[in-house]
């Protein structure tokens, strides 16, 4: 199966926006709303930006700048409704911007109209990106009823080969809707063996045709490897229900608003994880608009509403996905970790721990009350429910090498040292060469003054693989000051500084290596600054006693090795 991903074939350059800038002048009344407006919009918070846009409209209704960004934040917040009434109003008074022809085109395809959706292309075409003008006129061609036009149109995306690709798929997407699963499928099956699956939905797509032309295995080994490459719940459902069933509904995409909501998500896809993440959300929301059920859409804007860090209304989208949706429970996690985000701890391990007693059989939901327990410090209640994740998996795996590593983590944080050390030495029989495990066990064994030589031999490894992390770094640092080669100590400490300038252990550990060969001025300065990045109460009173009678007196008072608050990870 070929593996297209949109980054690689530059589709974000042939989807690129720039027209969503604010236009016009300034307005010249309200001015508190104008700014509070302004500076809401610069925050990304689109439901203040919205509320001021609109309140400043009330004293200058036909102001180009207040209108074009009243209606960027009413489509970044999701009340497309909204958005609608105001594209209209700038239509009405010449007001040209891409982001109101795109607005007024969902809503030209959500009505049907399929008409004015192809006459509003037609006049607008420089303001459209190349992909969405071409694969939304094939899609409003088959609305008017003109399959072989369509077909020639999608045809007609030839060139680049990103264009070609994703035009194949809308076409086969298109035979679909009218009912010509053998065509679709000839298009899919694609060329030298390699097919057609450039995401998730193709490969969907593409084992609901298979059902409908009788061939139920080869549907079930489409899903099979992409389940193996991926583990996705959807591609799981649907897999287990034509296992059960022998048959499954083609339902990806059964109509031209279906097909419009698909244009949109492949565009945020491709425009997700660059600057252009703004954009991204404006084609997400667009694709929910058009599919109101489109939960991939509503997942995608709700992440980037995270990233962008609006909690609420990240909170808000995750909600709408119902729990009868296959993404139900990647929906939940992602609501928890937005209200991590947000630092509401409580509210999140909440949400996680209802999603145990609905979802208790799927390992993710365990694995996510694990990991956000264990960011509160509750190691004993995280350990317990990596536990049950554990439970649940094939414990041969190499996927899973992170969550025995997880486990490891939180029983050395509560002294259950053995069973740790199982952990961690599972994960790396896992996964050999994971830096994160040898570090940590590395780290641990060198606290523990145990199996010296086989812990430096881990974290010279895990150096090795990530020279430019400096919390790894500093664990080589400071094995070679727990075995006295203080000397050989210093140059990795002082590196483990200029990668993480502003920790305090790391700080802490280069003022002791300073100390131990003679660098004393240096190593009060060290101490010093590793004071002002505030650590926790109890380093920062051992520093302070360094800083007043010095490590060597410090040391005999402990009468045992160096402390070593540890950066393991």
């Amino acid at each position: 199966m070929a593996k297209i991903y949109v980054k690689t074939l530059g589709l974000a350059a042939m989807v690129s926006i720039m027209a969503f800038a604010p236009v016009g002048a300034r307005a010249e009344t309200d001015a508190g709303s104008y700014l509070a407006a302004n500076q809401a919009n610069l925050d990304n918070d689109y439901e203040a930006a919205a509320r001021f846009y609109t309140r400043a409209l009330e004293h200058d209704p036909n102001n180009p700048y207040l209108l074009q960004n009243a209606l960027l934040s009413q489509v970044a917040k999701g009340d497309i409704d909204t958005a609608v009434t105001l594209a209209r109003t700038m239509k009405e008074n010449g007001i040209e911007s891409q982001l109101t022809d795109l607005v007024l085109l969902a809503n030209l395809v959500k009505s049907e109209d399929f008409a004015a959706a192809s006459e509003l292309m037609n006049d607008g075409q420089e303001r459209f990106s190349p992909l969405l003008q071409g694969l939304i006129s094939g899609w409003v061609l088959l609305g008017e009823g003109q399959m072989a036009a369509a077909s020639d149109q999608f045809d007609s995306m030839a060139a680049p080969e990103a264009m070609r690709l994703f035009g194949q798929y809308h076409k086969a997407l298109a035979l679909a809707v009218v009912g010509d699963f053998e065509a679709a499928d000839a298009i899919l099956q694609g060329s030298d063996g390699q097919r057609l699956h450039l995401n998730r939905g193709s490969i969907t797509a593409h084992a609901e045709i298979l059902v409908q032309l009788g061939r139920k295995d080869e549907a079930l080994e489409i899903l099979d490897q992409a389940i193996d490459n991926s583990g996705n719940r959807q591609l799981m459902e649907l897999r287990d229900r034509i296992a059960e069933d022998g048959e499954a509904p083609y339902d990806f995409v059964s109509n031209v608003n279906e097909g419009a909501a698909e244009v949109f998500f492949t565009l945020a896809s491709a425009l997700t994880g660059d600057e252009n993440d703004r954009f991204a959300l404006i084609y997400a929301r667009m694709a929910h608009y058009l599919r109101p059920v489109y939960s991939d859409a509503i997942i995608l804007a709700a992440e980037l509403l995270r990233q962008q860090g609006q909690y609420v209304l990240a909170n808000i989208a995750y909600s709408q996905v119902p729990e009868s949706d296959p993404s139900f429970v990647s929906a939940e996690i992602g609501r928890a970790e937005a209200l991590l985000d947000a630092e509401k701890p409580d509210a999140a391990i909440e949400v996680l721990r209802g999603l145990t007693r609905s979802q208790g059989d799927v390992q993710a939901v365990h694995t996510a009350l694990g990991d956000a327990l264990r960011g509160q410090d509750k190691y004993a209640e995280a350990a317990q429910s990596y536990d049950r994740a554990i439970a649940l998996i094939d414990a041969d795996s190499p996927a899973y090498w992170f969550l025995f590593y997880s486990r490891g983590v939180s029983y050395e944080r509560i002294g259950e040292w053995d069973k740790a050390e199982a952990d961690f030495r599972k994960s790396l029989s896992l996964a050999p060469d994971q830096p994160l495990v040898l570090n940590y066990l590395g780290y641990s064994l060198v606290e523990k003054n145990q199996k010296l030589d086989e812990a430096q031999q881990m974290i010279e490894k895990a150096v090795a693989a990530r020279p430019d992390d400096g919390f790894i770094t500093d664990s080589l640092g400071w094995l070679l000051y727990r075995v006295g080669k203080y000397e050989e100590a210093v140059e990795p400490m002082e590196r483990a500084v200029e990668l993480v300038a502003d920790d305090p252990i790391i700080n802490d550990h280069l003022g002791d290596v300073y100390w131990m060969v003679g660098r004393k001025r240096e190593a009060l300065f060290q101490w010093r600054r590793a004071l002002s990045f505030g650590p926790e109460e109890k380093d920062a009173n051992r520093i302070r006693r360094k800083l007043d009678v010095g490590l060597d007196v410090v040391l005999q008072e402990e009468a045992k090795p160096a402390d070593g608050t540890g950066n393991a990870k």
